[in-house]
């Protein structure tokens, strides 16, 4: 949760939420500018629909598998926080939900465990449940491409691809390795040594450095995307 640093208006903001304000204005510009992304989509119903889904389904999921795979390893904190849930108002962040809107992809508010509490090696442990939440929402595209020839409705056809194509987005930006994503815990994790400075250093820059992933790499997200949503259809959905 963000602390609030006194005052009125902008001001009244934390750094961190301003950072994250001046991120969603910033990709969105970007978005109207090239006219690219899902801004093209806002006028469409369906996809706005498929987008609350999403947020009050997909991410739950995502951090109730994180929050779940620190309990079943012993951490009772996700339990004593209120994150073992799948109640959407533990999970969305305000920032993250608004960027799915506009960009396909986004976060919910990180799931907080205590890797001392866990049974197993730290650094396995950390891998399986910073893992849990992007493997939650591949899981849940392969459902979406699964069930797709059975929508014999075009518009539940229409709403079922939306909801396998952003769950695979969520899935590959998750896995990005750039702080606070989950896929910089399992980098961390697998690199020889202790890279606790590293990583601390990172974080305090990760939201800039994710920013010019995301406007320098977008077209590699969405095409390790494309090709993991061919995939999952070849597969489930045949």
């Amino acid at each position: 949760m963000y602390r609030g640093s006194g005052g009125r208006g902008w001001n009244a903001l934390s750094r961190g939420q301003q950072i994250g304000i001046g991120v969603v204005g910033i990709l969105v510009l970007f978005a109207l500018l090239t006219g690219g992304g899902s801004l093209g989509r806002l006028g469409d119903p369906l996809w706005l629909v498929t987008v609350a889904v999403i947020i009050l389904v997909a991410l739950p999921v995502h951090e109730m598998a994180h929050a779940a795979m620190a309990v079943q390893l012993g951490d009772p904190t996700p339990r004593q926080q209120g994150r073992y849930t799948f109640n959407p108002v533990a999970h969305i962040d305000p920032f993250g939900a608004l960027l799915i809107v506009f960009t396909g992809f986004g976060w919910a508010k990180p799931v907080q465990w205590n890797p001392n509490n866990i049974d197993v090696d730290v650094r396995v442990g950390t891998i399986l449940v910073a893992a849990a939440g992007p493997v939650s929402n591949l899981l849940l595209a392969a459902v979406g491409a699964f069930l797709v020839p059975f929508a014999d409705i075009p518009m539940l056809e229409r709403f079922l691809t939306f909801f396998v194509w952003i769950n695979t987005l969520l899935f590959v930006f998750n896995l990005i390795p750039i702080p606070p994503l989950d896929g910089s815990h399992i980098l961390f994790a697998l690199l020889p040594g202790d890279h606790f400075e590293l990583q601390m250093a990172l974080s305090r820059f990760g939201i800039i450095i994710l920013l010019a992933a995301i406007y320098l790499g977008r077209g590699i997200i969405t095409g390790v995307a494309s090709e993991i949503v061919r995939w999952l259809f070849l597969v489930f959905g045949s």
